[in-house]
């Protein structure tokens, strides 16, 4: 097959042929488009250009905003599970500050000694104990008369041979352990020895003397000395946070002596500590925007925390308290936003013994099998992730002991501390409502008055009745009101005491009050029908404090 050679055809090559044939050329039939001018023809290549790189810009510019995109939602996620971390920290710390405490009475303080042996293989280094002539020593012949006498026995050859076998073994072994000590006194092993006992000596001596001076401070915690009682106080507090190391919470104890009382100061962790964002979301313009918690779920959260911490307190204060000494404890909880600023109260607590007894301080642990038994308060949703403060456990037996707690802690709205212990020697107004009504007990008891009853107590006092024996100083049934405010106490007062006694069919009436009494009513009292009513203004009770506690009162000015 023969290859042929194609031949390309020059512009105008037809018409020349046409034209040497000597006809016409023939019209040639091109496509509209291909008509175009060379300058057109240069447009439509521009066009073309610039569509393609129009394409071209609307593609890079479409990846990278969706790479933008997916950065922002990366970063959006990433911040979203740090926050998440901090609720998990948070919901760790309300578990671990529920944990029951560990009793840290004089009993657990207690330590014993136990003596460590030298390490093994020594003894025999050393020789061991030396050879006696009485393991060497040939013993009796069997079936030998006891009441054969030495003499006769020396006799008998065959004993002679073996006796003096005996003796040789004896001084051989006696010579040998002698060197061994001597090898052993050179090489220091004996050295090692004595000092070792030494050490467990020094050991031994230390543990009596510690439970020598734990005994000795007992004996003082037993007379209710404050610093005996408040160093016991302060190390049962201490321990109590050791299950929240990583969230100090430091508590400070003061005890009182004339109303037997311990003061609690508890430390509140900054406000902080709750989270105040639930995450971040993506806006639909790519905007990272974080999404806040509600403040009422922030309130919540960390008044649940300050209600375990306090309740932790409590708990641990009364488990040490194994002699009974305290009367009562008095807990405040303190906030102090900057290092500069002044504290603010945010709860306070006064419980008696009794109250403390009758209340299961701490709510059930989660492990605790019974813990699934029990009833937990309902979520509703939209109200954040625990549980509202006002069904709250914790919350809820701080209030079942009559405690005062910060309807809103990020506003700092503080409440009035239940007892006051900066003071060395307190006045009336620094006294507790439970403390108050210790004291005026406590004076009358004192003064004969038995069989005490309580009517009626608040912040402002008391009214209870009383009956003394008849060889006592307050003989007969008694209607007794106390009072610790500074106002005078006005002749309408008295009318109701009077009106009081006659309903309680008591003999007589007392009106004591930390502060002083009007004219009126002292002319009033003096009064033919008002005999039976008796006074004691706040000198009165600062006599009787001394007279009958042998401990002062201050006037509080």
């Amino acid at each position: 097959m023969t290859a042929t050679t194609a031949t390309v055809l020059q512009p105008g090559f037809l018409a020349a042929v046409f034209r040497d044939l000597g006809a016409d050329a023939p019209e040639q039939h091109v496509v509209p488009e291909q008509r175009l001018t060379d300058d057109e023809s240069a447009d439509s290549d521009s066009d073309s250009d610039r569509d393609s790189g129009r394409d071209k810009n609307e593609d890079t510019g479409a990846d990278a905003s969706a790479a933008a995109h997916g950065r922002a939602a990366a970063l959006t996620h990433h911040r979203t599970l740090t926050v998440q971390a901090e609720h998990e920290r948070l919901a760790d710390l309300l578990r671990r500050s529920a944990l029951p405490v560990s009793a840290m009475d004089f009993e657990s303080q207690l330590r014993s000694y136990e003596p460590r042996p030298y390490p093994a293989g020594e003894p025999e280094s050393t020789g061991g104990a030396e050879p006696r002539w009485t393991d060497y020593a040939p013993p009796q012949a069997p079936g030998a008369d006891p009441a054969e006498t030495p003499s006769r026995r020396l006799l008998d050859s065959g004993y002679q041979r073996e006796l003096a076998q005996a003796r040789l073994r004896h001084q051989r072994d006696l010579r040998a352990w002698r060197t061994r000590q001597t090898e052993a006194a050179d090489s220091g092993q004996v050295a090692a020895r004595e000092a070792h006992e030494q050490a467990e000596q020094a050991r031994a001596r230390a543990v009596r003397e510690y439970n020598e001076s734990l005994e000795e401070c007992r004996r003082a915690y037993r007379l209710a000395e404050p610093a005996a009682v408040e160093s016991l106080l302060e190390r049962a507090l201490a321990a109590a946070e050791g299950s929240t190391q990583d969230l100090p919470a430091p508590c400070r104890a003061v005890f009182r002596p004339l109303t037997r009382t311990a003061i609690l100061d508890l430390e509140l962790p900054p406000l902080a500590l709750v989270p105040s964002l639930a995450g971040y979301r993506l806006t639909t313009e790519g905007e990272i925007e974080p999404v806040p918690r509600p403040t009422a779920d922030r309130a919540s959260d960390y008044l649940r925390l300050a209600a375990r911490l306090a309740l932790r307190a409590l708990q641990a204060a009364d488990a040490v308290d194994t002699d009974e000494i305290l009367t009562g404890v008095v807990l405040n909880g303190w906030l102090r936003p900057t290092p500069e600023d002044e504290p603010v109260c945010l709860l306070s607590v006064d419980a008696d013994r009794d109250a403390l007894g009758r209340t299961r301080l701490l709510p059930p642990d989660p492990s605790h099998p019974s813990y699934a038994s029990h009833e937990a308060p309902p979520q509703v949703p939209g109200e954040g992730i625990y549980t509202d403060a006002e069904q709250d456990e914790a919350l809820v037996r701080l209030r079942e002991l009559a405690a005062v707690v910060t309807p809103d802690p990020y506003a700092l709205a503080g409440v009035e501390p239940s007892g006051i212990a900066g003071l060395t020697v307190p006045s009336a107004a620094d006294l507790s409502s439970n403390e108050f009504a210790h004291l005026v007990r406590e004076l009358l008891t004192r003064g004969g008055l038995a069989e005490w009853s309580v009517r009626l107590r608040g912040p402002a006092g008391l009214v209870a009745t009383g009956e003394g024996g008849p060889r006592s100083g307050l003989p007969g049934r008694w209607v007794v009101w106390a009072s610790r405010g500074a106002s005078p106490v006005e002749k309408e007062e008295l009318r109701t005491l009077v009106d009081a006694v006659r309903e309680e069919g008591a003999d007589r009436g007392l009106r004591l009050t930390c502060g002083r009494f009007a004219e009126a009513a002292l002319d009033l009292a003096g009064s033919a029908e008002y005999q039976q009513i008796h006074l004691v203004d706040g000198d009165g009770v600062r006599e009787l404090t001394s007279t009958h506690l042998g401990l002062p009162l201050s006037t509080g000015d």
